[in-house]
C-alpha cells in the first residue's frame, strides 16, 4: 500500500514538473527589448540606483506592459569619476516572479556639449531621463521565463 502512494506522489510530482517545462519559454540573446521608462532616472543617481520600467514592444513571450527594472551602470554623481549615464535592464516580472536579465548598456541622450567639453571628453549638465522614455537593449544572454 506504502509503494502504491509513493508511486502515486512521484507521479504527480513528475506530472507538475512536466507541466511547468511545458510553460516555460526561451528568449534569445540578441533580443531587443524596448522599454518605456515609468520612474525618473538622472546622471545625478547613483550607480546602481534602479529604476522601473514597462515593456512597450512585446518581445517574444514578454507582453506589451510587462513590469522591468533596470540600474545606473556609470553617472556623474562621483566629481571625481564622473562618466556619462549609462543604463542596463536587470529584470523582468513574469507571473508575479522578477526573472533576471542580462542586457547590453545604453546611454540615454542628454543636453548637448560644447565643442570644448565635447573635446575633453565632459558631458555639459545633467542628463535627465523623463518618464514615458523608450530605450532599446539587447539580450546578451538567453532568458528562461
Amino acid at each position: 500500500m506504502k509503494l502504491i502512494k509513493s508511486i502515486s506522489v512521484i507521479a504527480v510530482i513528475c506530472a507538475c514538473v512536466a507541466a511547468l517545462s511545458a510553460n516555460a519559454a526561451t528568449i534569445p540573446a540578441g533580443t531587443t527589448i524596448t522599454v518605456s521608462t515609468v520612474s525618473l532616472v538622472t546622471s545625478q543617481q547613483a550607480v546602481g540606483s534602479t529604476f522601473e520600467a514597462k515593456i512597450a514592444k512585446g518581445a517574444g513571450v514578454l507582453k506589451a506592459g510587462t513590469k522591468a527594472f533596470g540600474k545606473v551602470s556609470s553617472s556623474r554623481r562621483n566629481p571625481r569619476k564622473s562618466e556619462p549615464l549609462s543604463v542596463e535592464l536587470i529584470s523582468v516580472e513574469v507571473n508575479g516572479r522578477r526573472v533576471s536579465v542580462k542586457t547590453n548598456t545604453v546611454e540615454p541622450h542628454g543636453p548637448p556639449q560644447t565643442a570644448r567639453q565635447a573635446h575633453y571628453g565632459h558631458t555639459a549638465g545633467t542628463t535627465v531621463v523623463n518618464p514615458k522614455t523608450t530605450l532599446q537593449f539587447q539580450l546578451l544572454q538567453p532568458v528562461t521565463l
